[in-house]
């Protein structure tokens, strides 16, 4: 990637569904030269897909909580495995396998936080694999 790649991984980044011509306009690169770039990184693998970003409150699921997990091997599974079907959970938008004093690391949304803490207690900790969880909730998103 160069530097006009990066410019336009960074437009694409702010909006997805931004024309070919807004983003020569605005970078001021030749249309067909924006249209080739972000076909090569779509065909290379550096653009995976293009999505959306919701409105969270709108969609009555504003609270954000991380939680932490620690992980029982005695249980009979992998690692990966229990992130597997943690991922599963609806509720789960990020599953992640870290280094460090936790084992899994996961993004969940609820309508509050009393709903997090049901989360936690009655569908987390109740999956064989997991030993101990840490909440840590978030109180606004800046970028």
């Amino acid at each position: 990637m160069d530097q006009k790649d990066h410019l336009i991984m960074e437009y694409l980044k702010e909006d997805g569904r931004a024309k070919i011509s807004d983003i020569s306009r605005e970078l001021n690169i030749p249309r067909i030269t924006v249209y080739e770039r972000i076909q090569a990184m779509i065909k290379s693998g550096l653009i995976k897909k293009f999505t959306i970003v919701p409105d969270y409150s709108e969609l009555g699921i504003p609270v954000i909580a991380y939680i932490f997990i620690l992980f029982d091997s005695s249980k009979g599974l992998s690692q990966r495995e229990l992130a597997k079907r943690i991922s599963k959970i609806p509720e789960v938008e990020e599953v992640h396998i870290v280094a460090g004093v936790w084992d899994i690391l996961i993004k969940v949304r609820a309508r509050s936080m009393e709903d997090i803490g049901n989360f936690v207690l009655d569908k987390l900790r109740s999956i064989d694999g997991i030993d101990k969880t840490e909440t840590v909730t978030i109180f606004s998103t800046v970028k």
